[in-house]
């Protein structure tokens, strides 16, 4: 079974990849299409809930976003 990763008071996942993603001017659809090309289980609709921080992001979601994105896991969770 897959870990999820949950944001907390004070680091917020998906702030922080939506912050990510405008830096290199992606929208969501954009960047859900090219992770699902890599085989990454995920929907826009979860990227706009991970983002939102009201769903929990898999492990492998967050590796993916954090390889495509080119940033470390030190700034997705700040």
């Amino acid at each position: 079974m897959e870990e999820s990763i949950r944001s907390d008071q004070n680091v917020h996942v998906g702030a922080n990849i939506r912050e990510a993603r405008i830096k290199r001017h992606l929208g969501q659809t954009q960047l859900v299409r090219l992770l699902q090309e890599q085989g990454v289980a995920i929907s826009r609709e979860s990227l706009v809930k991970i983002e939102r921080g009201t769903q929990h992001i898999k492990a492998s979601q967050l590796k993916a976003i954090k390889e495509f994105l080119g940033v470390s896991y030190d700034d997705l969770i700040k």
